[in-house]
C-alpha cells in the first residue's frame, strides 16, 4: 500500500501538466491534476508516517499491531488526504481511499475478495458523496474498476490466492481504461471538445499504479496511448473555454447528522458541486461527525456564512474558478483559518497574490516528480 501510493504521487506529479491540459467539466478550471497531484502526496507521506523508520526519524517504542494491518494504514492515508483534499477530484479519491479502507481493517494482505470488496465500498461511497453525480467522470472509472474485479472475484469462487489477485488486477485497469474511452460520448462538453475527462485519466493512472505495486511489475507505458486530447502535443483545452464565475469553497467541520443534511441541502439551492463526506470514525461526545464540504458557489461570503451559522469550521479555503488565460499562470487561491472572516477584500488581495508553480515545487532538475 506505501508502493501504491508513493508511486501515485511519482506518477500524477508527472502527468499533472496533462491532466489540468484536459481539465474542462465540470468547470474548465484547468487543476485536475494538480489537485490529485497534491491529494494523493498527502495520503502518500501519511501511509509513510504510519510505519517506524520514517525519514522524519519517528519511530515507535514498542511494535504496533495496526502497522501490519492493510486497512488501517489505509484508513490513516485516507483521514489526511481528507483533510487536505484540493478540489472536485481530490476531494473524491480522499473518499475512495477512506471508504476502500474500511473492508480491508484487520487484514495484513490484500487479496481478490478483498479488493472487490474495497473497489465496490469505495465507489459507492463516492457516487453518495456528490449532491448531483454524473456519469462520465471518474466515479464512472471507478464503478467499472469495481465491477470488473467483482466479476472476476465470482468466476474464481473467492479464491485468495496471488494468481486471482493479479486477475482482478488486470481487469480492474482494463476496465477502467474502457470507462475513460467512454467519458467522451457521456458528456456533451467533452464531445464537443474531443478530450476525454481529467479525472478519469486521473484514477485510472492510481488503479495502474495499484497494480504495479501489487504484482511488481512495471507501470503500463502504453495504457495511455491515443487517448483524445493525450497527446504531449495538444493544447490546453481548457484555456480556450469560457471563463467560469463564483468560487471553490472547501472546510472541515464538525456538524450533526440532522445539521450536516441541512448543510447539503442549503448548499445544492446555493450551488452546485456539492460534495459531503464524514471524516474519521464515529461521533464525538457532543454527537458531532466530522465532515469535509466542497462546493462551488457564486458568492463566497454567503457560503461562508452558512457553513458558520451551523458550526465552527476549520481550513476554509477559497478559490476563483475562472482559469488565468497564461496556461503557466498558477489560479489565485485564498485560505482563512478558522474565525477568521472570508470577505471581499480578503479575496481581493490574494487573487492578486500569485503562487509559486506546481511544477517548480514538485520536479527535480531532471523531470521526475519528487
Amino acid at each position: 500500500m506505501k508502493r501504491w501510493l508513493g508511486k501515485a504521487e511519482t506518477t500524477l506529479g508527472n502527468h499533472s501538466d496533462r491532466l489540468n491540459a484536459i481539465n474542462i467539466f465540470p468547470v474548465a478550471d484547468g487543476d485536475t491534476g494538480t489537485n490529485l497531484y497534491l491529494t494523493v502526496r498527502a495520503a502518500a507521506h501519511a501511509a509513510d508516517a504510519a510505519v517506524p523508520g520514517h525519514p522524519d526519524g519517528a519511530a515507535h517504542a514498542a511494535p504496533d499491531p495496526t502497522l501490519h494491518d492493510v486497512g488501517a494504514v489505509l484508513a490513516q492515508a485516507g483521514q489526511v488526504a481528507m483533510e487536505q483534499a484540493r478540489g472536485n477530484s481530490g476531494t473524491l479519491f480522499a473518499v475512495f481511499l477512506c471508504a476502500a479502507a474500511e473492508p480491508l481493517a484487520g487484514h495484513t494482505r490484500i487479496s481478490s475478495p478483498l479488493l472487490a470488496a474495497a473497489l465496490n465500498r469505495a465507489q459507492i461511497r463516492a457516487w453518495s458523496a456528490l449532491s448531483d453525480p454524473v456519469p462520465g467522470t471518474m466515479l464512472s472509472v471507478m464503478e467499472a474498476a469495481a465491477r470488473a474485479a467483482a466479476a472476476v472475484d465470482s468466476a474464481h469462487d473467492g479464491d485468495d490466492s496471488n494468481q486471482t489477485l493479479g486477475l482482478a488486477l488486470d481487469a480492474a485497469v482494463e476496465a477502467a481504461l474502457a470507462a475513460v474511452v467512454r467519458t467522451e460520448e457521456q458528456l456533451d462538453a467533452l464531445q464537443a471538445a474531443h478530450v476525454v475527462d481529467a479525472g478519469g485519466v486521473g484514477m485510472l493512472l492510481i488503479l495502474d499504479c495499484l497494480r504495479s505495486a501489487v504484482l511488481g511489475e512495471e507501470l503500463q507505458s502504453e495504457l495511455l496511448d491515443g487517448l483524445h486530447g493525450y497527446d504531449v502535443q495538444d493544447p490546453h483545452i481548457h484555456v480556450g473555454m469560457p471563463r467560469d464565475e463564483g468560487v471553490e469553497v472547501m472546510c472541515t467541520i464538525s456538524l450533526s447528522p440532522l445539521d450536516a443534511a441541512m448543510m447539503r441541502q442549503r448548499l445544492d439551492e446555493m450551488g452546485d458541486s456539492v460534495i459531503m463526506s464524514q471524516v474519521g470514525g464515529g461521533a464525538d461526545a457532543a454527537g458531532l461527525y466530522r465532515w469535509r464540504v466542497h462546493v462551488h458557489v457564486l458568492d463566497a461570503d454567503l457560503a461562508v456564512a452558512l457553513i458558520r451559522s451551523l458550526g465552527e469550521p476549520t481550513d476554509i479555503s477559497v478559490s476563483e474558478l475562472a482559469v488565468p488565460r497564461d496556461p503557466e499562470a498558477p489560479a489565485a487561491t485564498v485560505a482563512a483559518t478558522a474565525g477568521a472572516p472570508v470577505d471581499a477584500t480578503v479575496a481581493a488581495a490574494a487573487a492578486a497574490t500569485v503562487a509559486p508553480a506546481l511544477a517548480a515545487e514538485t520536479r527535480n532538475p531532471d523531470g521526475h516528480a519528487r
